[in-house]
Formats: structure tokens, C-alpha cells, sequence
């Protein structure tokens, strides 16, 4: 799919794309944070229809919820594409000694070989956690490695 970026002087950015439909739709990211999404009608293409307005704050919202299956996804055709890499999902249960802690302080990687690639918290997907996110009793993370890997991944985090 090809999407179209235009600078809207003052504006900010528009950014557009063709839908499955043939309906011509488009994102503005103004200077100010705000987004707007909006939609042309086919007789005037120059002509849009605002659809709805976020806030930052909003649209990252938006992009998280759209993005978090596209992400899991993504793992699994990479998993089905690399022979030998495996993914999981892991949760932090209530017993678990690195509820609370950084995911730093885990090791994981350096010990297992396997990475935690995102942590899934409530509706929230944080991707590419760094060492200081902290976890949560309920989280959910996503890890990518070897099955061994990833079992050891589990044993750290169960304690």
C-alpha cells in the first residue's frame, strides 16, 4: 500500500492512502499534536470530510490497540520464517520474583539468548521495553528466541 506524505505549510503533515474500498483516506498531524483524520469523497478529491479529531494522547492510544495484533502478527510470520525461532507469551504471576523489579535486573537475554520484545499491560503494548521498564504482576510478555530460550525466560520469571 502506498502511502502519500504531503507538507501542509503551518499545518503540519498529511498523510494518505487509498483503502481496499477505493476510498481516498487521510491522517493530519498538525503542529499543535492534534490529529485528525479525515476522508475525500471520490467526486472532489480536493474536497475532505473530517472524520474524528484525537489528541496525542488519543492517536497513541489508536495506534497501540491497531498495532498490538499486527505486532503479534508480525512474531509469528517471523517465527514461521526463521527455522528455529520460537515465540511466547509469559505472564507475571503473583509469586513471581521480578514483579516490581526492572526488566534489567532479569538478565533475561544475557542468561536465556531470548528476547522480551513487548510487554503487554492491560490494553497497553509497550514494544521494545528498555531495562528500566519495570513489571507488573499480569503482564504479559512477549518473548522471541529459541524454545529453550524461552523456557528459560519462563523459569526467570517464575522464580
Amino acid at each position: 500500500m502506498d502511502v502519500i506524505e504531503v507538507l501542509l505549510p503551518g499545518v503540519g503533515l498529511r498523510y494518505e492512502f487509498v483503502n481496499h474500498e477505493g476510498h481516498r483516506i487521510g491522517v493530519v498531524a498538525q503542529r499543535s499534536g492534534e490529529f485528525e483524520l479525515v476522508v475525500y469523497p471520490r467526486d472532489d478529491p480536493d474536497e475532505a470530510h473530517p472524520v474524528l479529531r484525537l489528541t496525542g494522547d488519543e492517536a497513541d492510544a489508536l495506534a497501540e490497540i491497531l498495532g498490538a495484533p499486527r505486532i503479534a502478527e508480525r512474531f509469528a510470520d517471523l517465527t514461521r520464517e526463521v527455522p528455529g525461532l520460537d515465540a511466547g507469551r509469559l505472564e507475571v504471576g503473583p509469586g513471581s520474583p521480578c514483579a516490581g523489579r526492572p526488566l534489567g535486573e532479569t538478565r533475561a537475554r544475557t542468561r536465556t539468548g531470548a528476547s522480551i520484545v513487548a510487554v503487554v499491560r492491560g490494553e497497553d503494548v509497550i514494544a521494545s521495553p528498555g531495562p528500566a521498564q519495570r513489571l507488573h504482576v499480569g503482564d504479559v510478555l512477549v518473548v522471541i528466541g529459541t524454545r529453550e530460550g524461552i523456557t528459560g525466560v519462563q523459569r526467570i520469571i517464575q522464580g
